[in-house]
């Protein structure tokens, strides 16, 4: 039996500064392992015991890790996880399918004849966002992979009215919108995380999948696994979202990242007895 683990990465796994959630007393905080370095400063962190269960995971061979996230393949590359490196990446939303960090050309080819087919394209929708969000909250907007855009804004200054207007405009064209702390992304809707990772199932003979994510971009992947987990910070259990096949935890920041890993690890297990 292969396990197909497929996990969201910011928010969900690895965590900012900003979203550590470290409510506790400073003498019982968790020991923290920096997995990401930009511009020379430490970025995201992981528990050290998430980093040990995630490094203990990948060195089993009937589990394929697949980190899976809207970032950029450049962004992800900044990641350094513990463990076997993954032969499988899922980026920009499922637009860029990595096999052992190369881009594969067939998978991104048969991603733009699809959304040329089924959406408004992207120059449309980066237009609409640059006319009509406000300088006095907008910092930065910006295209990625030419697959989806995003913008960093003030968050407390967004009105909730433009961003109701938004996605009522965006979901006309075939477009969704999801706001991720400081960032607020227009990806079209046929670009899916789950579509990428039924692909690394079907190329890896995975006979189960495990999922997690915090965002709605992250939606379509847990309710396409076959047993997923949420944490209780982010979109999804803002909006008290949870399926059948969804375990929505308590546990916010990264301490929820460590239950997480912890959950895909007792599951592996299990499914590897059941298959002895």
């Amino acid at each position: 039996m292969t396990v197909l683990v497929a996990s969201d990465l910011d928010r969900t796994l690895i965590y900012s500064a900003a979203a550590l959630g470290l409510t506790m007393p400073d003498p019982v905080a968790p020991r923290l392992l920096c997995v990401e370095v930009h511009e020379s400063k430490p970025l995201s962190y992981m528990t050290e015991t998430a980093a040990g269960l995630l490094a203990e995971l990948t060195a089993d061979p009937s589990v394929v890790f697949v980190p899976t996230t809207t970032r950029t393949r450049k962004q992800y590359q900044r990641i350094r996880f513990p463990g076997r490196p993954a032969p499988y990446a899922i980026c920009a939303n499922g637009g860029q399918l990595l096999v052992d960090g190369v881009a594969d050309r067939d998978w991104r080819r048969q991603v733009a004849a699809r959304l040329a087919e089924e959406c408004a394209p992207l120059e449309e929708v980066h237009q609409h966002l640059l006319s009509t969000a406000d300088p006095a909250w907008l910092r930065k907007a910006r295209l990625a992979e030419d697959l989806f855009a995003y913008l960093v804004v003030e968050r407390a200054l967004v009105p909730d009215e433009w961003l109701k207007a938004l996605s009522e405009w965006a979901d006309a064209r075939g477009w969704a919108v999801s706001l991720q702390g400081r960032k607020i992304y227009a990806v079209p809707r046929p670009l899916t995380k789950s579509a990428a990772m039924h692909e690394v199932a079907r190329r890896t003979g995975a006979t189960t999948t495990l999922a997690a994510g915090d965002s709605l971009l992250d939606a379509d992947l847990l309710l396409a696994a076959d047993a997923g987990w949420r944490p209780g910070h982010g979109e999804l259990a803002d909006a008290a979202w949870t399926a059948p096949t969804v375990t929505a935890l308590a546990t916010a920041g990264v301490l929820a990242g460590e239950e997480i890993m912890r959950a895909f690890a007792l599951e592996a297990a299990r499914l590897g007895r059941l298959d002895a």
